[in-house]
Formats: C-alpha cells, sequence, structure tokens
C-alpha cells in the first residue's frame, strides 16, 4: 500500500468512526423502563392469626408474579411483632401507617400507581379505596372479598356508594363464588368480576426455631399431634376491642347464641379428639387462632375429656402470630378448627385439616367448596361428633390421598388468584 492510497484508507477509516460517534451521539436514548408502584392496603387486625396471613399472602403472590415492583404496605395493624415479622419475609417491602391526610400516606399516594385492596371479610377499607381515588384519580382493585353477610341482600348490602367504588375499580375479585354471585345479583357490572380466594392460600412463612422450641418443650412430634381451634358463634369483640360499637342489646343477644352452643359445638370436636387419642395413641395440642380462644381452650375442649385423654392434650396458653403457627401446622397430622383460616394455614403446608362451620361465621366457608374441599367443611348443625372422628380416622387411614387433595386445592386457588394477577399487570403496563 503507497503512501497516498494509506492516507486515503485512513481518512475514510477515520471518517466512519467520526460519523458512527456523531450519529450515536444524535440517537435518542433508549427508555427507561418504569418499575410500578403497587400500594397495598391491607392488614386488619392482629388479634387473629387468619386476619394476619391474608398480608403476607398477598405480597407474596404479587413477589411471584412480578419481577420488577415496588410494593408499599399501608397498614394500621402491625403490632404483636407483625410488622418485624413481614420485614423479615419481605426485606425490599416498606410500610406506611395512618389515615388519608398524613404526610405518610400522602406521599405513598403520589409514588404509587395504584392500590390494591387486599383480601378480607369485606372492602374493609372502602373510605381508603375511596381517599385514594378522590386523591389521585389513578387505578385501584379489588382482591380477594367476601361481599355481603350470609343472610343480607346483596342488593341491600351494596349501597349506592360502594357500587359507585367498585364499578370504577379496575376489577374486583371475591374471595369465594357466593359474593361473585351477589355482586352479579346486584348488577355489579362496569368493571371485571372475578374470583380469587383468600390472600392466605399463597400464604408461605414459618419461624421453624419457635416451633421446634414449642413442639419439643411439650412432647409433640412430627405428624403424630392434631390441632384443635375452639370458636365461639360470634366473636366476642367487645371483651378486647376498646372501638367495639355494637349497642348493648346486640351483645347480648350474641352473648346468649354463644351460652346456648358453645358447649354443644366443641363436645363434637372433643369425640373426634378422644378417637384420635384411643385409636392412634398420638396427642392433640389445643392452640387459638384469636386471642380470646386462649381462655376458651379449657371449659370447653380440655377440662371434659377423660383422664385417659387429658394425659395425651397440650395446651398452649399464650397467643402467637402466624409464621410460628404455620410452622406448627406444617407438622402437625390434622387440623380440626371451628375457625375458617387455621386449616388454610395447614393447608399451604400440606397439612389436611377440617373447618366445623357455624352458621355465624358467614359465606367465608364457601371456599372451601370453591377450591375442592368441600368434604373438608362441616356444618356444625348437621355434623354429629362421630361423623366428624370418622373422618379423622379415615385421614388417618389414608394420609397420602388426604395430602394430595389439599395440595391440589391449594394450587387450585393459586391458579385463580394467578388470573387476578395476570390482569393487574395489563392494568399497569
Amino acid at each position: 500500500m503507497n503512501e497516498t492510497t494509506r492516507r486515503s484508507f485512513l481518512a475514510a477509516a477515520l471518517s466512519g468512526v467520526s460519523c458512527a460517534a456523531s450519529c450515536s451521539a444524535q440517537r435518542p436514548p433508549a427508555p427507561v423502563k418504569k418499575i410500578p408502584t403497587i400500594l397495598l392496603r391491607s392488614g386488619w387486625q392482629t388479634e387473629n392469626i387468619g386476619d394476619i396471613a391474608h398480608t403476607p399472602g398477598v405480597l407474596r403472590l404479587l413477589t411471584q408474579h412480578f419481577s420488577e415492583v415496588n410494593l408499599v404496605l399501608w397498614s394500621n395493624a402491625t403490632d404483636r411483632g407483625v410488622g418485624e415479622m413481614l420485614m423479615r419475609n419481605f426485606p425490599a417491602l416498606r410500610i406506611v401507617s395512618g389515615e388519608p391526610g398524613d404526610q405518610a400516606i400522602r406521599e405513598a399516594f403520589s409514588k404509587a400507581d395504584f392500590l390494591l385492596h387486599g383480601s378480607g371479610p369485606s372492602v374493609v377499607a372502602r373510605n381508603h379505596v375511596e381517599a385514594w381515588r378522590k386523591a389521585t384519580g389513578k387505578p385501584y382493585g379489588i382482591l380477594g372479598v367476601t361481599i355481603t353477610a350470609k343472610d343480607e341482600a346483596a342488593s341491600k348490602a351494596i349501597d349506592e356508594r360502594l357500587r359507585d367504588l367498585l364499578e370504577n375499580a379496575s376489577f374486583v375479585y371475591t374471595r369465594e363464588s357466593q359474593s361473585l354471585a351477589n355482586l352479579k345479583s346486584a348488577g355489579v357490572k362496569r368493571t371485571r368480576l372475578g374470583l380469587a380466594p383468600d390472600g392466605a392460600f399463597s400464604l408461605k412463612l414459618s419461624d421453624d426455631v419457635s416451633a421446634k422450641t414449642f413442639l419439643e418443650k411439650n412432647g409433640l412430634e412430627q405428624k403424630k399431634f392434631i390441632a384443635a381451634i375452639p370458636r365461639l358463634r360470634y366473636t366476642p369483640y367487645h371483651l378486647f376491642k376498646k372501638n367495639n360499637q355494637q349497642p348493648p342489646a346486640e351483645i347480648a343477644r350474641r352473648t346468649a347464641v354463644n351460652e346456648k352452643h358453645q358447649h354443644e359445638d366443641h363436645a363434637k370436636m372433643r369425640e373426634a379428639m378422644i378417637a384420635w387419642v384411643r385409636n392412634t395413641g398420638g396427642k392433640v395440642l389445643l392452640c387459638p387462632e384469636m386471642t380470646y380462644q386462649v381462655d376458651l381452650l379449657d371449659p370447653l375442649l380440655y377440662n371434659p375429656l377423660p383422664d385417659d385423654v387429658k394425659k395425651k392434650v397440650v395446651r398452649r396458653k399464650t397467643y402467637w402470630i402466624t409464621d410460628e403457627a404455620s410452622s406448627v401446622y406444617r407438622r402437625a397430622f390434622a387440623v380440626l378448627s371451628f375457625e375458617c383460616h387455621s386449616p388454610i394455614i395447614a393447608a399451604t403446608g400440606d397439612t389436611p385439616g377440617m373447618y366445623i362451620r357455624q352458621p355465624e361465621d358467614g359465606i367465608k366457608g364457601q371456599m372451601w367448596t370453591d377450591v375442592g374441599l368441600a368434604h373438608c367443611a362441616l356444618p356444625v348443625e348437621q355434623t354429629t361428633g362421630a361423623e366428624i372422628a370418622r373422618r379423622l380416622m379415615r385421614m388417618h387411614a389414608d394420609y397420602a390421598s388426604a395430602q394430595v387433595t389439599v395440595h391440589e386445592a391449594v394450587i387450585y386457588a393459586r391458579r385463580l388468584q394467578s388470573d387476578a394477577m395476570d390482569l393487574l399487570k395489563t392494568v399497569l403496563a
């Protein structure tokens, strides 16, 4: 290559580099993908491990379905160690508390792209959702709630204010099919309606250290004990809620109903406990789902037992929260409960159970039928203690099948929840 040719080659090469650099400098930068921020309004009370379970269940659902998301939890119920438990399990989570006018909530409103009302017994925080809608105009959705009480007509329970809130949501997913039917019969149709079972079905919590310490101290061997949870027909909120607003006449009515049914209800559970101890030699753990139930363990479940059975019964004399309870339930053979959520928490760890439904507990028990566990939800007034005992012994005879059934039910519940998550992705996109 002579000098003239070499210079021409270098000039051309440098010209190309210069053009490439110049063109690159003039090309607009690629858009930066915005990571969505979801404000989850959840957390209704800490006196109930089921109400606690809603929040980590929905948080896990969100983290599973969004590879990148900023999660802010708006909860006014983080006492009893619940806030610390949530942060251990979701370290990137930010928690805010307060009312819509508070600075922390105003800042959360400004930064969030979407408000999600989490799972619960109703649209518990409807006032807060209304405040979000009024202040921001940004989208919101409702996930896994019950709509109306058991004996209440949908047209009366869904007043015009609630109807307006529901129909302007991006979606409304109820936690059981009866509530979905209630919405449709009330004519709610301007939004996307669907079924997404309770957030507790997506729970994945554990406190194995505390659980193992408790179990070893009380001689409870893995899969060789059952857990039993009592419940009164009506939760006596007036005994432990400072802001209880029930009038005295209603408190008296509910107390009378409780006193009428408490012994006959729990006698049926005791019959199953006796059959378990005498037929298997296993133990029984009496434990609470709610704080007030600690005081029910002795009079309703322990004291009336025969002496030979009492020797095999352990009473948990203190309340606990959901992570430790989940670890204990996972090691239990089965959970028998008058409360709805302890058997759901157990199911997430492949532990089968029975929910003995009291009519006053509302329509949330329909969830069991919806996910394929109707045979595990027994109406107390149509079920004998002998039948509960027979089902428990049948479970003992073929435990693998019982575990497979409950595992499949949880998978199905999560599949329904996934539909809601897919719609949420579409809204945020």
